[in-house]
């Protein structure tokens, strides 16, 4: 969901108060009889039910008729699962969902797919009145589906799921009126057919070649699968079709690829606080359940397993293979992501002054970078966007703007502010993920180190649902984008060696004078509730969880934080501007008993040095690590970048990559770019 309470300078998600609506879709008449008022408590599968498809979509539809509609816009979504359950029609809701879309309200495109798939699977069902299809017509027609149509409004529409979510609903709006003219647009159907669909092809492209810029996201990913599916199920253009269900396999393989115990275990290039900490919380949880059969219906954001449920969308049956891979041997995954900036011309032939070009650079999020200040800023001009309330810092700014624009001064001066300026933007990451069958550990190598960040969780240790660990340089705690558990207010220097990693921060003399770092430490989240023993030994914080266990060590002396609320017997506190965190996994299979791993690293030598440490790992041996350099393993370079589009046990794929074939369990895949052709062994029925 798109947060809006940040109150970073030149962030997009900043507000003073908030003059949106709250997400929620407010129901304009009571529930009908036979829906329940109270939620159900959602039973997490950690590993992989001996269940069919169907009888997971029957479990999941069970849930929904079981549940009322969940306070948030998703409910459109979860009361389209009740009527496809059997249910009764909820018109409130609908009517609600109606009216969030013809206010215009951010997340309104979020909403619009449930009205597409409303009207275009149950518009004939007898359960659904004729005014409330007519009406949902009507919305159709006067909505706003591009910044460069007419009104001002407060919607996020550039974010790399926002602009899928609006090109795709415009694409099946208009093919379903072709010969209507839209009336804020004042285009016909098959005109906005024409020009959603030059900017589907190109989102489809640079996903499928070069992976997501909201990278393994457990929130994002969702509403990207609610778009993908609205095309690969109403789209009547079989290229688009095609290359849509090629883009929803590769999302789904890194669902497959970084999910642990229905969990998505991994860095994640936009997460908040809560589904950082809770499974249940996670945009996906239910779609690894559908899908994969470990995780949970929690249904609390959730969008996409829905949509999954109704789709005619078939998921290749060697992405169940991998998900549910139980092999006792480590999996080792590493895959490389998104665009670097320094690349924008020369490799990706991306013009930040081109208006659609620089749509495109905002899916990275790239505002207020040196490489795109200037195309961004005439994009605040062109579509009217100093009026747009996410933009309203910049507004604040316009005239100084303006002169530094006169002076030729615009670059330069956003050159000096990169580092606090930019922590939106999320470029080229690589990426490192490493599971066993009693842990896994994630981590975005070496990247931005010691620039701001906002939403972007570098790295993650997990041995349970809930028992996670992960540390930030904490922003204040009112604030969620970067916040006190969201984001990092400065990111980290992250190396990972397999089941070893190191995070380096440095916290800047000189204030950001943007968004002041004024919390000079850093924290761990290690909730001891979560796990089965957690002791403290030698500096060290070691947690187990069943036959999976986890050592914690700060260079800065480390304690228990005095917060109450959630955060009780959860937080570490680590004062200090300079600090090293260490965290190695091991096992009972391959570490001995829990006292003996404990043991071994207690006794093992570690020394720290300013923003550097020296480490002889009982598992990785000698390790060296500092905010310079590379990261050594015996002396050696151990890799931190020029990964692979996809280097998996189970296939692997160029960087960027026109082909794409997996092989596992006797289950095989092979994506081709160039033709969109698909082509499996089989699939989930």
């Amino acid at each position: 969901m798109t947060d809006p309470t940040s109150p970073t300078a030149f962030d997009p998600h900043a507000a003073t108060g908030n003059p949106f609506a709250p997400y929620v879709l407010a129901p304009t008449a009571p529930a009908p009889a036979g829906i329940p008022t109270e939620p159900v408590a959602p039973i997490h599968a950690e590993h992989a039910a001996a269940s069919t498809l169907a009888e997971r979509r029957a479990e999941l539809l069970a849930h929904i008729l079981r549940s009322p509609a969940p306070p948030h816009v998703s409910a459109i979504f979860h009361e389209i699962g009740r009527l496809a359950a059997g249910g009764p029609a909820h018109t409130g809701i609908f009517e609600a969902a109606l009216a969030y879309v013809d206010a215009r309200l951010d997340c309104a495109d979020f909403v619009l797919h449930g009205v597409l798939r409303l009207v275009l699977q149950f518009g004939d069902d007898l359960r659904v009145s004729r005014a409330l299809v007519e009406h949902a017509h009507r919305s159709l027609l006067g909505f706003k589906y591009w910044p460069d149509e007419p009104g001002r409004d407060s919607m996020c529409t550039w974010t790399e799921n926002h602009q899928i979510l609006f090109a795709s609903a415009a694409l099946i709006a208009g093919q379903m009126h072709p010969d209507a003219v839209f009336s804020n647009s004042g285009e016909t159907g098959l005109r906005k057919q024409e020009i959603a669909r030059r900017r589907i092809l190109r989102w489809l492209d640079l996903r499928f070649r070069t992976g997501f810029s909201e990278w393994l996201s457990n929130v994002y990913y969702d509403e990207d699968l609610v778009a993908l599916l609205t095309l690969v199920d109403f789209a009547q253009d079989d290229e688009i079709r095609r290359r849509a269900e090629m883009v929803t396999d590769l999302l789904l393989l890194d669902l497959a690829l970084h999910g642990f115990r229905g969990v998505f275990a991994s860095t994640h290039g936009r997460s908040y606080e809560s589904s950082k900490k809770w499974a249940a919380e996670e945009s996906t949880t239910d779609t690894s359940r559908l899908l994969f059969g470990a995780g949970s219906f929690a249904r609390r954001e959730n969008m996409a397993a829905v949509c999954l449920a109704l789709s005619r969308y078939r998921s290749p049956l060697v992405l169940r293979a991998i998900a549910t891979d139980a092999s006792a041997e480590p999996l080792v995954v590493r895959q490389r992501m998104g665009l670097r900036l320094d690349e924008l011309k020369r490799r990706w032939r991306l013009d930040p002054l081109d208006p659609e070009d620089m749509m495109v650079l905002l899916s990275l999020e790239a505002y207020a970078h040196p490489a795109t200040i200037e195309g961004f800023v005439r994009l605040l001009d062109r579509f009217g966007w100093w009026d747009n309330e996410f933009f309203r810092p910049f507004a604040r700014v316009r005239p100084l703007i303006a002169r530094l624009r006169r002076l030729g001064l615009l670059r330069t001066v956003f050159r000096l502010l990169e580092a606090d300026a930019a922590r939106n933007v999320r470029p080229e990451v690589n990426v490192l993920t490493y599971r066993t069958p009693d842990g896994q550990i994630s981590s975005a190598l070496d990247w931005r180190a010691g620039k701001g960040g906002d939403q972007q969780h570098v790295w993650q240790a997990t041995l349970g649902p809930d028992a996670v660990c992960f540390t930030t340089h904490p922003g204040p705690r009112r604030a969620r984008s970067p916040g006190h558990w969201t984001g990092s207010a400065t990111l980290p220097r992250v190396g990972q060696i397999e089941n070893l990693l190191v995070a380096i921060y440095s916290i800047p003399r000189r204030p950001f004078l943007l968004y002041p770092n004024r919390n000079l430490y850093t924290h761990a989240w290690l909730p001891r509730d979560r796990f089965d023993e957690v002791v403290e030994r030698g500096g060290w914080f070691f947690a187990r969880r069943g036959d999976g266990f986890l050592a914690l060590r700060s260079q800065r002396p480390a304690r228990w934080s005095d917060a109450t609320g959630e955060d009780a017997g959860r937080e570490i506190v680590a004062p200090g501007r300079d600090n090293v965190w260490v965290c190695e996994l091991g096992r009972r299979a391959t570490s001995g008993s829990f006292e003996e791993f404990v043991d071994r690293i207690a006794h093992a030598p570690i020394t720290f040095g300013r923003r550097r440490v020296a480490y002889r790992s009982p598992s990785q041996g000698r390790i060296s690590f500092g905010w310079r350099g590379p990261l050594l393993r015996e002396g050696r370079p151990v890799p931190l970048a020029g990964f692979s589009r996809y280097d998996t046990p189970y296939g692997a794929a160029d960087f960027p990559s026109d082909v794409v074939t997996l092989a596992h369990g006797g289950h095989a895949l092979r994506l081709r770019w160039a033709d969109a052709s698909r082509e499996a062994n089989g699939f989930l029925a």
